[in-house]
């Protein structure tokens, strides 16, 4: 769709695909996982709810109140994902890393609570089937995107 169009420097046409139609945004009905990253300083979080059969990630969707960096790699995230076991969702974390390139250290903030929610419902996805109860797991976040803490 944005082949043909000229792109702003360090912006690529997935990237602008993404942030211009976000895949997977919005709650998952039957996930039997849910997680949540949360950065108190700023209020900014990411619930990523998963959907698992054995080690399979049927489906992924999040929601987040954050920024639209947030919301790029939280979709290009769960598309990569999404039909794939755990163990490559693991692997994915590092190959967004690739794909996404340098990041400014707000970016890598954004970045990270995506990453730190999909953990969460990883742990919240365990924790139910080893018979806990919990609605869902809460991460909160060390690094804060709040600009006095950005270097």
């Amino acid at each position: 769709m944005f082949e043909n169009v000229k792109m702003p420097e360090g912006v690529n046409a997935e990237t602008l695909e993404h942030l211009m139609n976000p895949k997977n945004y919005g709650k998952l009905d039957d996930a039997n996982g849910i997680g949540v990253a949360h950065d108190e300083k700023t209020g900014e979080y990411v619930i990523f709810y998963s959907k698992r059969s054995g080690d399979i990630i049927e489906d992924a969707r999040y929601a987040t109140n954050g920024c639209q960096d947030t919301v790029v790699i939280g979709s290009m995230f769960s598309e990569m994902i999404i039909g794939n076991d755990t163990e490559y969702a693991q692997l994915a974390v590092k190959k967004m890393h690739e794909k996404l390139g340098e990041l400014s250290p707000q970016q890598q903030v954004c970045a990270d609570i995506v990453f730190s929610a999909f953990v969460a419902s990883m742990i919240n996805h365990d924790n139910l089937a080893e018979g806990k109860e919990e609605e869902m797991h809460v991460l909160k976040m060390k690094d804060s995107c709040e600009a006095e803490n950005m270097k």
